[in-house]
């Protein structure tokens, strides 16, 4: 739980009236909030960054200003604090994909992160690192755990040798991070500070660690098939950066001591390498 008192300075300067109850994720401290120089007291959500990685996904969010993301509505560069449109459909991406609706749930991700990838007309944010950055963890935990997990390193290697396509990634682009905004659609919040090939921001739909059907052998392949072609990738290299991000995944898990969870995402991963062979 945060503390309203972390958002009082900003409910001043933005002329904004707490709309809920204060909380807190992984990626910082938000706060619901209706926005009291507006007639129709616009709903927006206050996001303080935890830390840097955060501070600068929020100047990517600004960035792509809107489109495929949610608008940035007032940005505090320095202490990292945004305030941003709030997503108030009632639609939610993993419980379509858990009742029936995985394959439209796909395709809006995929059309979703096509949006984001689009040429803007101004540079990117400068602090952006390159997905080899990204993959730090994996080398040293697939050197401990053999097995797999080093098989899906050496394709990473290659992967990260390799790249095609540049864009500014979104890093997490998995069902929980694309939000339904009403009329304006599902749009993106979260990203992290990355650049890379764009066929990476698509492997969060196949391994969603929170879509416990994604270990499914016939889910696997039925949406590796909707996101190839949705987002008119190679699926050759589509499976290698989804075995080479399982077990990123895996080994940010056993970085955590999350057994399970990590044995989880080796099992995507295994489904990926035997859908190569």
């Amino acid at each position: 739980m945060s503390n309203l008192n972390l958002f009082e300075a900003y409910l001043e300067r933005w002329s904004a009236q707490p709309d809920g109850e204060p909380f807190a994720t992984h990626a910082g401290h938000l706060l619901p909030v209706r926005l009291s120089g507006h007639s129709d007291g616009r709903p927006a959500m206050i996001k303080i960054a935890r830390h840097i990685d955060e501070r600068i996904g929020g100047q990517v969010m600004r960035w792509w200003d809107g489109d495929g993301a949610a608008r940035i509505y007032a940005y505090d560069e320095v202490a990292g604090v945004l305030l941003m449109e709030r997503a108030t459909g009632l639609g939610n991406l993993l419980n379509m994909a858990l009742e029936g609706e995985d394959d439209a749930a796909t395709s809006i991700v995929c059309r979703t992160i096509g949006r984001l990838h689009a040429n803007r007309p101004s540079p990117s944010p400068s602090e952006l690192l390159p997905l080899t950055h990204f993959f730090k963890s994996l080398a040293s935990m697939a050197q401990r755990e053999g097995g797999l997990m080093a098989e899906c390193a050496v394709v990473a290697e290659a992967l990260l040798g390799s790249q095609r396509e540049h864009v500014v990634l979104h890093g997490d682009a998995h069902h929980n991070n694309i939000l339904d905004f009403g009329e304006r659609g599902w749009l993106a919040i979260d990203p992290k500070r990355v650049t890379g090939e764009r066929c990476y921001d698509y492997v969060n739909v196949l391994c969603n660690p929170d879509l416990k059907t994604c270990i499914d052998p016939m889910r696997f392949a039925k949406q590796v098939d909707i996101v190839v072609d949705a987002a008119g990738l190679e699926r050759y290299r589509l499976l290698q950066w989804v075995m080479a991000h399982a077990a990123l995944s895996a080994a940010w898990f056993l970085e955590d001591g999350e057994r399970d969870a990590a044995n989880n995402e080796l099992a995507v991963a295994r489904l990926a390498r035997q859908a190569l062979s």
